[in-house]
């Protein structure tokens, strides 16, 4: 019984020492080093003409540049009218930019510094939006191609996603030239038309930036914004996208050899295969893990939450499982902390009553950081195993993007410039959508995502969906965002 007790007495002390590591290191624990920014002076507010971005907004939204599936059915006037409207409806901004149109009614305008010697910033925002699902327009508050004002806000498809930016960029510009504003360091402005189906536009622009021999000191595209009510402490968050996932589509095939529907086969044919092929894929998911840009953004903010999240955060080397636990109860979170992987269409015999020879699925991954395409495409096909089926890429996959910096000269202006227009903390996170901002890396230092806009997450499910509205609380922020980040790093 001797023994018995020795053991008793080893194990309380060895949970008594863990647990005052525990204690010691919830205590103690600091947010990772997060960059100096008593050296940035941000620039004043400028006077916004709120009323007026809003009549411009509004205008914007009623031009329906809408990208489909099928680039057949867009209509190409639509982005003829929005270029002339920006540039009847901004003068002194395109007085002192010169611009290039390139592939699909993209743009891309130059405000020249006066020392080009200094590295240039790249701010992009695309002219494309998304269409309204027939027979959900009456769903809508206001028509989705209103642009009506109402209720304190810009009402239509677009307003946020991404005109709302677009806007936003040349109100600011428009002011600040109009005011005499001459900046030192080049502005580029980058506006792909066809953001929205993973199109040309953004390529193009990187091509004729490379071309130019531009090595932006960095981008800022949409992506992450201001959190009303983040998950982690429940208040208020300017989150920065220092990264984004990459996107590919598999395309899953099952041959058979078709036939009558009243004799069907043993096995039940193509489309019996292909749902276990998606269930094999689907079943095998990419473990999560606590680490990287999604990680990044509760480790930054984890000193103010509640105390069961700093002990975890503190103590991931004991309780990482239970930080990738608490983020998986939402697929929000799940998505930051892994790849991705969504069946989302399927396709087989033309008739009821027809056995297919083929049957097809899609399935969707986003990929992040630490994966690849080859990664992807390797699991998948450990998982259908000896499944008779084939597995190729839809189209070629954009591989995740490179991890911008947290450190440097470009992050230290844009979180400053951020935390001072939201009068918020700032955080860096992971971007598990795709925006244009991907085909720049390779012309720029660092590639960030943010817009100056505050929603509370039950609010986010409005872009691309119905009911989009920008308020002129957010409008107004715009504005002043980019006024005050072109003049405090231009400056």
């Amino acid at each position: 019984m001797r023994g018995v007790g020795r053991v008793v007495l080893a194990l309380v002390a060895v949970v008594a020492v863990l647990a005052a590591v525990v204690i010691v290191r919830t205590l103690t624990f600091k947010a990772p080093a997060a960059a100096d920014l008593s050296g940035i002076k941000v620039a004043a507010p400028v006077t916004v003409d709120v009323a007026r971005a809003a009549q411009h907004l509004s205008q914007a939204v009623q031009i329906p540049t809408v990208r489909h599936q099928n680039r057949a059915d867009d209509d190409d006037a639509q982005w003829t009218r929005l270029h002339e409207f920006l540039q009847a409806t901004y003068p002194a901004a395109h007085a002192a930019m010169t611009y290039d149109e390139l592939t699909s009614r993209s743009l891309v305008y130059t405000w020249p510094g006066s020392d080009p010697s200094l590295a240039p910033i790249v701010l992009m925002a695309h002219q494309d939006v998304v269409p309204v699902t027939p027979g959900t327009e009456g769903d809508w508050k206001h028509p989705p191609f209103s642009g009506a004002i109402a209720e304190d806000a810009v009402w239509g498809r677009g307003s946020i996603d991404d005109k709302g930016s677009l806007i936003g960029i040349f109100e600011a510009i428009e002011t600040l030239a109009d005011a005499g504003f001459k900046p030192k360091r080049t502005v580029i402005v980058v506006s792909g038309g066809d953001e929205e189906v993973i199109g040309q536009g953004a390529r193009a622009a990187a091509d004729h930036l490379k071309a130019k021999g531009v090595k932006a000191e960095f981008v800022v595209d949409e992506g992450l914004a201001v959190l009303a009510d983040n998950p982690v402490t429940g208040g208020r968050l300017a989150v920065i996208g220092t990264a984004e996932k990459g996107y590919g589509t598999l395309k899953v095939v099952a041959k058979a050899a078709g036939g009558h529907s009243s004799a069907p086969p043993a096995d039940g044919g193509g489309v019996v295969t292909l749902a276990k092929a998606i269930q094999a894929i689907a079943e095998k998911p990419f473990p999560m893990a606590f680490r990287g840009p999604g990680a990044a953004m509760i480790e930054t903010v984890a000193p103010q939450a509640p105390l069961p999240v700093r002990m975890a955060v503190a103590n991931k080397w004991l309780m990482g499982g239970v930080l990738v636990g608490q983020a998986a109860k939402s697929p929000a979170g799940a998505a930051l902390l892994h790849t991705t992987i969504a069946p989302t269409m399927l396709q087989g015999s033309p008739k009821e009553n027809v056995l297919p020879q083929d049957a097809t699925a899609w399935i969707n991954y986003r990929i992040a950081p630490g994966d690849t395409s080859e990664t992807v495409m390797a699991r998948a096909k450990a998982a259908v195993g000896d499944l008779p089926v084939e597995l190729a890429w839809d189209r070629p996959p954009n591989e995740p993007s490179p991890v911008s910096s947290t450190s440097s000269w470009g992050w230290k202006v844009l979180a400053a410039t951020a935390g001072a227009v939201a009068d918020a903390p700032v955080a860096p996170s992971l971007v598990t959508a795709g925006t244009d901002s991907r085909f720049l890396a390779p012309v720029a230092k660092d590639v960030y995502r943010f817009q100056p806009v505050e929603f509370a997450m039950k609010d986010i499910e409005m872009v691309h969906g119905t009911n989009e509205h920008m308020t002129l609380k957010n409008l107004e922020n715009m504005v002043q965002f980019y006024a005050r980040l072109i003049e405090t790093a231009t400056q």
